[in-house]
């Protein structure tokens, strides 16, 4: 070897050593940047429903409004005492006492008056205080402090409910959210990658690294707040950290499994990554950034939360991708072959030949594609017939999977006062027509008793209790006729902001879907250079989608039971599903064009794809599946059911559709499913020999 070969070989060497080492230094630097950011991103989540309103819903001006008059935003509590049997002389003292107690320690806006049921047994006292504002950490200490000086005695139970009650007790859980959703997705993300590799020590490094791409999301979420104003929820941080671990540990399957491939073949493993990232890097590249696209459709949500979760759950994605493409391939080179161990993948070696699952599971949708085709989908639109059977909305105090004080609370008015709400509904009008409005309000047959209320900046505020139960189908036709007559006042309160939920919801659903379907499909049309493969893509997803929710129907209520089904629920499990199920299918059919472009049949390149893919494509669908189920151990109904038809979804597209549909349809259509590409004529046996593919997987 001369001079000049020898130093280019020690310089190639040092550069070899240099890259991993510098990469490893800058993602140092990048998380002590982000360090003080991420551990804010708490303080700047808020989870009350009028948080997830748009500005032009009627219940979000009546918040804005109310915290604008003397005092600010009212507190609301219900104090309900209550005795199977009746109350006794004994327990009325100690209500009065309690109440008074709760009196002298707190400004409340007026004086609690005790308020019987014809049978007895309950007493109830409304009790509102507007000190704590819209700060939730004060309405969450008022709520406490009274509910330390409320309880019960030998026998009678004394719950504070009421919507300061149910706000208080829905911010506990999703403040609890944070430790155990994590450490729950880390174990299960552990346990799954431990069955995967059969390594003692491979195992830690996706997972490792997952863990610095969540600190940096968080980090990169607070800073788009600061910035933007982008909401921040319970729900959307949860999600986030779901998709951090989910998306990047099926990023790190794939780029883990061609580069184990690849250090076969190439004998220093700096130069394996090389070739492996050359490999998969862009279906991974193609994948998340249409995984990306579709969560950002959500920008054109209504809904504040709906909108946030679109770029929270981005930055997600966007994060685990950087963490996976340069920090993961860096400790991998630096750790070389022995982080295999004991299957450490020696140069020149050929893998053990197996008899491949997916192999047989190919072949046998090959052999007769049309009729594994008509199955499948004759399977699909049976089980997304059980949409038919969803629940109805969510009530608020449903939404708890542990019942708290406070849905206690509710539980017992409605027993003990039937036919009676219980749950005030806020007026807001200019005070001008003040009189005239609750003169209104007062001669409507749903409204059992208005009272006038504080007064400032030309608005007054009037309370009015319904005849109907809280979120009755009484108390719901009250409040749209109130708006329905009212005309220029706004008709807000708990109640009020669930009905705007939920038409809000059903708005976004009609704008977002389209927008989602469409972007997804340009995204795949450009990758894959045809339009019938897209199309089949798209049609297989909201397929799954349709199923998944289907089986929703047949278990939340029938199997679980659950009291309603979450307005969100259709448009977040579509969006999700959408983008993570086109995820896979650019895997697939990738692959499916690389075997088209070396010159293979159109059978063959189908099932050379999923023999080749099938086992990644699996490893990482149970993984995403799993990660998304720890949503259905949280303390929320929301997110029980998203995680659960989500889940359910994955495992569908991951071993029904992918596995069979998608080969069975493209093996039935040939060259045609190409079409109107250059693959779809069939081309010169040379000519496509000479093309370079690009691999994937």
């Amino acid at each position: 070897m001369g001079p000049e070969k020898a130093g280019k070989t020690r310089r190639g060497q040092g550069r070899r050593t240099a890259v991993p080492w510098v990469l490893l230094g800058l993602w140092v630097a990048v998380l002590a940047a982000v360090g003080p950011f991420a551990a804010k991103l708490a303080d700047v989540q808020h989870d009350r429903a009028v948080d997830y309103l748009p500005a032009s819903a009627d219940s979000t001006q009546v918040a804005k409004i109310e915290d604008r008059l003397p005092g600010g935003e009212a507190t609301e509590l219900v104090l309900v005492y209550h005795r199977d049997g009746g109350l006794r002389a004994a327990d009325r003292a100690t209500a009065a006492r309690q109440v008074a107690d709760v009196t002298r320690a707190n400004p409340l806006t007026g004086t609690p008056e005790a308020v019987p049921s014809r049978d007895g047994s309950t007493l109830m006292y409304a009790v509102a205080s507007t000190a704590p504002g819209t700060d939730e950490k004060k309405r969450d200490a008022f709520v406490n402090d009274v509910r330390d000086v409320a309880r019960g005695t030998d026998g009678m139970s004394v719950d504070v409910g009421g919507p300061g009650a149910l706000a208080t007790d829905a911010g506990e859980v999703y403040n609890s959210l944070g430790g155990p959703l994590l450490y729950t997705t880390v174990g299960v993300v552990a346990v799954l990658l431990i069955l995967i590799y059969r390594s003692p020590l491979l195992w830690l490094v996706p997972l490792a690294v997952a863990g610095v791409a969540d600190y940096l999301s968080m980090g990169v979420a607070y800073g788009l707040h600061q910035a933007f104003g982008t909401s921040v929820s319970g729900q959307s941080s949860g999600v986030m950290t779901i998709l951090v671990f989910g998306a990047g540990t099926d990023y790190a399957l794939l780029i883990i499994s061609r580069y184990r491939e690849e250090l076969r073949r190439v004998e220093r493993p700096y130069d394996a990554m090389k070739v492996a990232l050359r490999g998969c890097g862009p279906a991974v590249l193609a994948s998340s950034g249409t995984v990306a696209a579709g969560l950002l459709c959500l920008l054109a949500a209504d809904l504040n939360s709906s909108r946030g979760m679109g770029p929270t759950g981005t930055v997600g994605v966007l994060c685990a991708l950087l963490a996976m493409l340069t920090l993961l391939p860096a400790v991998l080179v630096l750790l070389g072959r022995r982080v295999f161990w004991p299957l450490v993948p020696a140069y020149g070696a050929e893998p053990k030949a197996r008899r491949s699952l997916f192999a047989a599971m190919g072949s046998s949708a090959g052999r007769r594609p049309l009729v594994v085709l008509a199955s499948g989908a004759v399977l699909l639109g049976a089980l997304a017939l059980g949409t038919l059977n969803l629940p109805g909305p969510l009530k608020q105090q449903d939404s708890f999977v542990h019942r708290p004080d406070s849905v206690a609370a509710m539980e017992t008015l409605a027993r003990a006062y039937p036919g009676k709400g219980t749950q005030p509904i806020t007026v807001i009008t200019p005070t001008g027509r003040a009189d005239a409005t609750l003169a209104a309000v007062r001669g409507h047959t749903g409204v059992a008793s208005a009272e006038r209320g504080r007064s400032g900046g030309n608005w007054t505020e009037i309370s009015v209790i319904a005849r109907g139960a809280p979120q009755s189908a009484a108390e719901t036709a009250t409040i749209k006729a109130l708006r329905a007559d009212l005309g220029g006042s706004y008709v807000g309160g708990p109640s009020a902001q669930q009905i705007d939920l939920q038409d809000t919801n059903a708005r976004d659903r009609l704008v977002v879907v389209p927008i989602v379907l469409a972007s997804v499909l340009l995204i795949l049309v450009a990758l894959l250079r045809s339009l019938v493969a897209p199309l089949l893509l798209v049609a297989a997803v909201v397929a799954v989608w349709g199923a998944a929710l289907g089986i929703g129907g047949l278990v939340f209520g029938p199997l679980f039971g659950f009291e309603g089904t979450d307005p969100g629920l259709g448009l977040l499990s579509f969006v999700f599903l959408v983008a993570l199920g086109v995820d896979y299918g650019i895997f697939l059919m990738h692959r499916m064009r690389e075997e088209s472009l070396s010159g293979a049949e159109p059978a063959a390149a189908a099932l050379t794809a999923l023999r080749t893919t099938g086992g990644v494509i699996a490893s990482a669908g149970l993984v995403l599946a799993a990660t998304f189920a720890v949503l259905t151990n949280m303390g929320l109904l929301q997110l029980v059911e998203l995680g659960f038809v989500i889940s359910v979804g994955v495992l569908l597209d991951t071993f029904l559709v992918r596995t069979y549909l998608v080969t069975s349809a493209s093996v039935a259509l040939g060259r045609k499913v190409w079409w109107p590409g250059g693959l779809s004529r069939k081309p010169d046996t040379e000519e496509a020999g000479r093309r370079e593919p690009v691999a994937v997987g």
